[in-house]
């Protein structure tokens, strides 16, 4: 059942981050166009990732010993919302730390917490997610790339899609088949880390409707892998990849995909004096919203800190999320054209195309609305 959620409030030691980071930021963006951090984290910049973990604000709640910082996730919550507050480029290690650095501490073996997680946290090994497949749509649990043993590992065969950033990632953990046929639904279902650099592995960019090139479709032939590739318990992918994405869907990055229109907007409307009752009371929705979403988001955080999984409550939040972040700059759009006669800034112009642009796909990554509202009515009770 989905439980209650009860509010929260960032600890002062994790708040106490908040200026640090802040202070950082205002000396990195100085030469930053706005349209480009626009992109935030769908931005790739290694190198900005990397000047992040040299400052330890990489793989934060991971333990010290893998070179991490031990801190809880509200820590973590702190410091990726003012990164993507600011929009900034972190996409190059954002699956890493957020996902897939928990998922094999707590699933993977002591061998695979050594190799990975210290190499996660300073920067050096950027990760991808294997879920979605061509001509499954939103279906995840017909999973069709199979994994059969062999005497050394696996033998990885079929493609997966929509997978971000796999052109440039070192690896991918990808939910796969190892047992049994797609007419078993959630069983049979394992993970596996895949060296994106093996032979076997073709990795093809797919260019969206602003000219970039992050997602991509992956294709393995007869890719062999080492038999340590297994992440967890070999048919319990499922379970694993659930939980995996809890942590995808309940984070700040769910609200301030279009926020930097947002602060330009409202940058615009302070230069025009005082707004007439309309364009106020636009504001005071917009801003409304994010205020009841962020405090989900800390709520969220804090069932992460206490060890629980919070899956339906994620979806519930994400779908809001996702609402909120694709009608913002539709709505701005809105006012700045019932207002012909005032000519905004060309940079908050530029950053609106882009926004409206994108904002399409932010209801398909990290799950469809269609899926999510399942995910919530069975949370509910109610199928």
């Amino acid at each position: 059942m989905l439980a209650s959620l009860e509010l929260s409030s960032v600890p002062k030691e994790d708040e106490a981050i908040r200026p640090l980071v802040r202070a950082f930021l205002d000396e990195s963006l100085v030469q930053m166009p706005h349209d480009i951090r626009a992109r935030s984290w769908m931005g790739h910049d290694p190198d900005f990732s990397r000047n992040l973990a040299a400052r330890g604000w990489v793989g934060m709640t991971l333990p010290i010993e893998y070179g991490g910082q031990g801190r809880s996730y509200f820590a973590r919550f702190v410091v990726a919302e003012e990164l993507l507050a600011a929009s900034v480029p972190v996409g190059a290690h954002w699956v890493a730390e957020r996902q897939s650095g928990p998922l094999i501490l707590h699933y993977g073996t002591e061998d695979q917490r050594q190799f990975y997680l210290p190499r996660i946290c300073r920067g050096e090994a950027f990760f991808c997610i294997g879920m979605s497949e061509p001509d499954t749509g939103s279906d995840l649990a017909s999973v069709k790339t199979s994994a059969e043993r062999t005497d050394g590992g696996w033998l990885l065969n079929g493609a997966k899609i929509w997978t971000t950033y796999a052109h440039v990632a070192h690896y991918m953990i990808a939910l796969v088949r190892t047992s049994g046929s797609g007419a078993d639904r959630q069983q049979g279902l394992s993970q596996l880390i895949v060296d994106l650099s093996l032979p076997g592995v073709t990795v093809t960019p797919i260019v969206d409707l602003a000219g970039d090139s992050h997602f991509c479709e992956v294709h393995f032939d007869n890719v062999e892998l080492a038999a340590d590739a297994l992440i967890g318990v070999e048919g319990q992918g499922w379970q694993q990849c659930m939980a995996e994405l809890s942590l995808e869907r309940s984070g700040p990055e769910r609200l301030y995909s279009s926020i930097l229109v947002l602060d330009e907007w409202l940058a615009h409307l302070r230069e025009q004096g005082a707004p007439d009752d309309r364009t106020m009371a636009l504001v005071g929705s917009l801003v409304g919203r994010l205020a009841v979403l962020r405090a989900l988001s800390l709520a969220l955080t804090a069932q992460l800190v206490r060890g629980e999984r919070p899956e339906a409550a994620a979806a519930l939040y994400k779908d809001f999320g996702t609402a909120f972040e694709q009608d913002l700059p539709a709505l701005i759009a809105d006012a700045i054209a019932s207002q012909p006669d005032i000519m905004p800034p060309d940079e908050l112009m530029r950053t609106l195309a882009y926004a409206t642009t994108m904002s399409p796909t932010y209801s398909l990554r990290g799950g469809t609305r269609e899926i999510l509202r399942g995910m919530i009515a069975r949370g509910l009770g109610l199928r």
